[in-house]
């Protein structure tokens, strides 16, 4: 009865109704979305790097050296020479070590230099390995293993001839022509950057630059492919390198013996302590689109305040009717605020509706700008979010409530 009387209240009133609705569902939506990828973007940071222990690179700021080792941005302030990650990888602590050179690209996408360790060790999200979607790991001097963003984009499958470019910009003039390499290798998608690098052979990234020099072609010039695989390909420096230690605790230790390395100014980094200083210099953007949405909601709360208030004076027949019939005045309360939460709860489905199909509907997009946002938009902390809002609706409907209560005294 009390729910019925509710509903056709609120029919008869469709027009501005609708329009209050709209307004309270664009707002929830707007606070969902933020929430959302909130939470997804911080878990996507987390997530990007597991079971690495230390990431070792030139001597610069802990948050550069993450950013290009980790995250593929940006470029190192020095390398590495070979000798000094070997006699670091054959510490007693060190159980494994993968070393990274960058420098060159394909088409806008990063590629490393790495060694078949790489996929073994590397790991992601809860302790995840990397796994292949087709074909194997590199062991040729000329293999390019993808990463799935890349295959997807570009279109290869495996058996495909590549060419890579030299430096890193998208659009290169100089490209490594002479050599091109094999796709012998494509990877699961993982929503890291792994997904949008080219993996090479450390040896691949000497050859391509054997008959190169300051960045140049060495004019005339020209080593064939059995000519570069009879050298001695060992790379005289790398980029960074990763290690995962045989014990949590000599991770400290080891890592004041890297910073105190005497023959190379060189340094090591926590991967986990970089990623909290990395979103908390984002925290600032995030909690200015976490003000802006509330703002957003606050204004539809008021909203349908005012729409409910300025009904109040509209239905002084429908007051006195009701009482007349014997309803108490803290009915009327009630009623009016029930209608406010079947507003809210209305919005509240069809935010949460249009969100989860606007996710589904742009996943390609935000995959293409590096944004691996999950499509299922409810947590633990949904449910928590949800009445905070349905209570934000009920504070908001007290004012009109109050002044159907007092009018009804009236009567």
């Amino acid at each position: 009865m009390f729910l019925k009387l509710a509903l056709k209240s609120l029919l008869n009133r469709k027009g501005s109704v609708l329009l209050t609705l709209m307004a309270m569902t664009v707002s929830v939506s707007v606070l969902f979305a933020v929430e959302h990828v909130r939470h997804q973007a911080k878990e996507s940071f987390s997530n990007t790097v597991s079971g690495v222990d230390l990431i070792v690179g030139a001597r610069t700021g802990s948050l550069n050296l993450l950013l290009y080792s980790v995250f593929r941005m940006g470029s190192p302030t020095n390398n590495i020479a070979w000798e000094s990650f070997e006699e670091v990888a054959a510490n007693p602590q060190v159980k494994w070590a993968i070393p990274i050179a960058l420098g060159d690209s394909h088409k806008g996408y990063r590629v490393m230099g790495t060694t078949p360790e790489y996929f073994e060790f590397f790991s992601y999200g809860n302790r995840h390995q990397l796994s292949f979607n087709k074909g194997r790991a590199f062991d040729q001097v000329f293999d390019v293993v993808l990463g799935s963003d890349v295959a997807n984009k570009l279109d290869y499958s495996l058996g495909e001839k590549l060419v890579l470019s030299h430096g890193v910009a998208s659009t290169s003039f100089s490209q490594h022509d002479d050599h091109p390499f094999t796709v012998v290798g494509i990877l699961e998608p993982t929503g890291t950057p792994v997904d949008r690098t080219l993996h090479v052979s450390l040896q691949g990234i000497e050859a391509i630059h054997i008959d190169w020099q300051h960045g140049v072609k060495i004019p005339g010039r020209h080593l064939t492919t059995e000519q570069i695989e009879k050298l001695d390909l060992r790379p005289k420096n790398i980029t960074a390198f990763m290690l995962g230690l045989k014990s949590r605790i000599a991770t400290f230790r080891v890592q004041r013996d890297i910073n105190n390395y005497s023959k190379e100014p060189i340094m090591a980094i926590l991967p986990g302590v970089a990623l909290s200083e990395l979103w908390q210099m984002m925290g600032i953007l995030e909690n200015t689109l976490f003000i802006v949405a509330i703002l957003v909601f606050i204004a539809a709360v008021l909203g349908l305040s005012a729409m409910l208030l300025s009904t109040i004076r509209d239905r002084s027949h429908e007051i006195q009717l009701l009482r007349v019939i014997g309803a108490p005045p803290g009915f009327l309360f009630l009623l009016i605020e029930l209608e406010a939460v079947l507003i809210t709860l209305s919005s509240i489905i069809l935010g949460a509706t249009f969100l989860t199909i606007g996710l589904h509907s742009s996943q390609d997009i935000l995959t293409h700008f590096g944004l691996h946002i999950s499509k299922n938009i409810f947590s633990a902390s949904t449910l928590y979010f949800i009445l905070s809002i349905i209570a934000a609706s009920i504070v908001a409907a007290a004012i009109p409530s109050l002044n159907a209560y007092t009018k009804a005294k009236k009567f």
